[in-house]
């Protein structure tokens, strides 16, 4: 647990917890906890027993906002794209009139990327830092919608020149992380959009205000994933496309040889009969003359084939 008293955006860390339940006169408390400290804020801020059982909670946490009497209880995804593979981490904080908490059970890098914006905003309410904190969580979503954009169009570019098996599987994969994004941002665009409309005494009303910008950035993500959903759509009737047209290739190429070996076979079935009063099987140069006009034909039919770009 690390606590921090924030007053213009200039951090002081704090020793003793206890210090933190008095209102100081200038600034805020960010205390940066993990899910076991949770026993010991608990009772010195009063936090709500359900809201302190959703943190401690294995299963995944649904984005929402409680309000209690003292403190409100906010729960956002983080998002993360690392080796092709996404992850949401939930964000718990608990914002009080002087103080806010932020729970996490795993490192979320937007509480890093907080602190040079406190210091350049002068930050010295907890309010302010909710608000920058949520802008950083949603934009990041951008950022990974980029990764997935230029990760479908790589993908689209691979199935047209060099079509594999293993492209459906990644197809598959994408689809679902896209459409468990996507079920996940519903959530989460309700809540920032409680943050902009409702009456909360805990946020300043000029503040409220601006929790419009991140609600339309939220919608626009939304947006964006299913614009993604419809690409990967296409990707997939791309895929099927392309290996259709691929077998169509093969059987072609399969068909124009077929088609070149029938009148040679025509020829050694003629010349393979057991008949004594066939003249050509008595001549000395006969079997080079059939072995030629054979020759001339395939090759012939062959160049025929290739012009009109048959094989």
């Amino acid at each position: 647990m690390k606590i921090r008293h924030v007053m213009k955006g200039v951090f002081t860390v704090i020793e003793n917890v206890e210090l933190t339940t008095t209102a100081p006169e200038e600034g805020f408390y960010w205390i940066d906890a993990d899910v076991e400290d949770l026993e010991v804020l608990q009772p010195l801020f009063s936090l709500h027993d359900l809201a302190v059982e959703d943190c401690m909670t294995e299963e995944e946490q649904r984005p929402k906002i409680e309000t209690y009497d003292n403190h409100y209880f906010i729960v956002v995804n983080s998002i993360r794209y690392d080796d092709e593979e996404i992850f949401l981490r939930a964000l718990s904080m608990f914002l009080g009139r002087h103080y806010i908490i932020t729970v996490t059970k795993q490192k979320i890098n937007e509480l890093r990327a907080i602190k040079p914006i406190l210091w350049e905003q002068e930050v010295s309410e907890p309010d302010r830092f909710l608000y920058y904190l949520t802008d950083l969580v949603v934009d990041n979503y951008f950022t990974v919608g980029d990764r997935i954009e230029v990760k479908i169009e790589n993908l689209e570019e691979d199935i047209l020149m060099h079509t594999k098996r293993s492209h459906l599987n990644e197809i598959i994969g994408l689809r679902s992380e896209i459409l468990w994004l996507k079920k996940v941002l519903g959530p989460q665009k309700e809540v920032i959009n409680i943050l902009n409309k409702k009456d909360l005494r805990l946020i300043d009303d000029q503040l409220q205000k601006y929790f419009s910008d991140i609600y339309e950035n939220a919608v626009k993500i939304s947006e964006n994933f299913d614009t993604f959903r419809e690409l990967v759509g296409n990707l997939r009737e791309a895929y099927q496309a392309a290996i259709a047209n691929r077998a169509n290739e093969i059987m072609r190429v399969f068909t124009a040889i077929t088609t070149i070996f029938i009148p040679l076979t025509l020829i050694t079935g003629i010349y393979g009969m057991n008949f004594d009063h066939m003249p050509e099987l008595h001549g000395q140069y006969s079997y080079y003359i059939v072995l030629g006009i054979m020759l001339a034909l395939g090759a012939g039919m062959f160049y025929l084939f290739r012009k009109r770009d048959w094989i």
